[in-house]
């Protein structure tokens, strides 16, 4: 696996899986997640795995990854 493929690995089992995942729309330098559970978010893990903020509003969780994260939202659909 690319270092790529790991890190979306990574932010996948972070945010609860693909069966927690409605909806995964990269904008800008942020990865926005809508999840079914979002009790089932780990921060602490999304931080490890590289994203340099976590904001959480109810089911919508926005990642902050940076300039890359076009080719991360590529990665995580190719894990979903």
């Amino acid at each position: 696996m690319t270092s790529l493929a790991l890190k979306a690995r990574a932010v996948l089992d972070a945010i609860g899986g693909v069966n927690n995942v409605v909806e995964i729309d990269p904008c800008t330098t942020r990865l926005r997640a809508l999840v079914d559970n979002p009790d089932l978010v780990d921060c602490n893990a999304l931080r490890a795995a590289g994203a340099h903020g976590v904001m959480r509003t109810g089911r919508l969780v926005q990642i902050v990854i940076g300039p890359e994260v076009d080719n991360l939202a590529s990665a995580l659909e190719d894990l979903m």
